[in-house]
C-alpha cells in the first residue's frame, strides 16, 4: 500500500492539512501509522476520495467531441510571434499550454480572461514516478 503523509495528501488535493484531518475524523479517510510512527493515509483511499469529489469545470464551448482528455479553463496568457501563437490556460490546478497558428488564435479571439477548452489527443503520454531504483 502506498502511504502518504497528511501534509503530502493535502498538497496533492490542494486542501489544508486540517481538511485532511477533518476527513479522517469524519471517516472519509483512514489514518494509519508508518514505520516511523507518523500519521499517514492510504494512497488508494485518497484516490477514491479525489475522484468522487472532483468537479470538472463545465465545457464553455458546448462542443461534443470524441477527445476524452478535455480541460476547460481560463486563458491566462497569449503570445503571438509571427505565424505562431502560444496560449496558456489555467484548468483547475493545471496549466495547459497550446501552440497554434497565429491565424487560428485570432479567429478564436483568444485573450486573457476568456473561457476555452483544451483537447488533448496524444499517441504517447509519459508518466514519471519517484519509485525505487
Amino acid at each position: 500500500m502506498t502511504e502518504l503523509r497528511i501534509t503530502d495528501a493535502a498538497r496533492f488535493l490542494s486542501v489544508s492539512d486540517d481538511t485532511i484531518r477533518r476527513w479522517i475524523s469524519e471517516g472519509k479517510l483512514t489514518q494509519h501509522k508508518d514505520t516511523s510512527n507518523r500519521a499517514v493515509v492510504d494512497g488508494r483511499e485518497l484516490v477514491d476520495l479525489a475522484q468522487s469529489s472532483s468537479d470538472a469545470l463545465e465545457d464553455p464551448t458546448g462542443v461534443i467531441s470524441s477527445a476524452r482528455n478535455r480541460f476547460a479553463g481560463l486563458v491566462t496568457d497569449v503570445v503571438i510571434d509571427g505565424v505562431m501563437a502560444q496560449v496558456s490556460l489555467q484548468c483547475g490546478p493545471f496549466r495547459v499550454v497550446s501552440l497554434m497558428s497565429a491565424e487560428a488564435c485570432r479567429q478564436l479571439e483568444l485573450e486573457p480572461g476568456s473561457l476555452a477548452t483544451a483537447s488533448v489527443k496524444a499517441t504517447m503520454v509519459s508518466i514519471d514516478t519517484a519509485g525505487a531504483r
